[in-house]
């Protein structure tokens, strides 16, 4: 956030898409978000072939708190809401979880303090990795025919068929991709501007002419600590309704009936 804020202060108001997201570090593919998603993806690698390097019956810190998140997604996630079939999904659906759950936590970290998921290609990405799956999977099951069927016919009378079809048909292959993303970046992105917003106030009364208005900069600052807090739940939160709603489409797709 301290490259946001340098930035910012050197910039005419309002900002551009390019004065708020951090620039690139050499080539056009090599920016900030793009190392950032490389790391996440090698702390989560990493800390499973850590935590099972050496697996224990008694376990270890790390290969009980590693267990208990997999054991979470798998139980709680894939099982519950997919259903003995979903056990399969597990492993995606715990590494969809841990990756998401670290670049989240990215932008509370410092010197990071931005999250991966704040830039829209990188959740839509991953979107599209679920959408995917998921239709692969409908057409695995049940046909192409068949599964283009199940998606879009409900059992309704057949005259509300021209009504329903088309919304069924949107809200299949358009729509739960698409807010998929778009929940996911739409929560990180206003985590990171409301971040910024309370600390570059604090500094803007800090350096306010009034006298009344200075020791406001405090209460700007404290709300900034007070919405890190907020923000780390709220980057867990997401990451599991991602994968929650990851589970529940699969789910649907593997049903026998709509």
């Amino acid at each position: 956030m301290s490259s946001d804020l340098v930035v910012l202060a050197e910039v005419p108001f309002p900002p551009t898409v390019e004065d708020i997201f951090p620039p690139a570090l050499g080539p056009e593919w090599l920016t900030k978000f793009s190392l950032f998603l490389w790391l996440a993806a090698a702390v989560v690698i990493v800390f499973f072939l850590v935590a099972y390097r050496n697996p224990k019956i008694v376990p270890t810190r790390g290969q009980w708190l590693a267990e208990s998140m997999y054991g979470f997604i798998r139980e709680g996630v894939a099982k519950d809401v997919i259903g003995h079939e979903g056990l399969r999904f597990a492993p995606y659906l715990a590494s969809l979880f841990m990756f998401i759950l670290v670049g989240n936590v990215f932008s509370i970290v410092p010197l990071i303090q931005v999250s991966p998921n704040a830039h829209i290609a990188f959740p839509f990405t991953l979107a599209l990795c679920t959408y995917f799956l998921y239709l692969y999977q409908g057409f695995k099951k049940h046909g192409f025919l068949g599964y283009l069927k199940h998606a879009t016919v409900l059992p309704a009378p057949w005259f509300m068929q021209p009504l329903l079809l088309p919304i069924e048909a949107l809200q299949t292959f358009i729509l739960q991709p698409l807010t998929l993303a778009l929940r996911l970046f739409a929560n990180m992105f206003a985590g990171h501007m409301l971040l910024l917003v309370f600390t570059l106030g604090g500094f803007a009364l800090l350096n306010a002419e009034s006298l009344f208005l200075k020791p406001i900069s405090v209460v700007s600052w404290a709300m900034t600590i007070a919405l890190t807090f907020f923000e780390l739940l709220i980057a867990a939160l997401q990451a599991y309704v991602f994968t929650l709603l990851t589970a529940n489409y699969l789910a649907g797709t593997l049903a026998e009936e709509h």
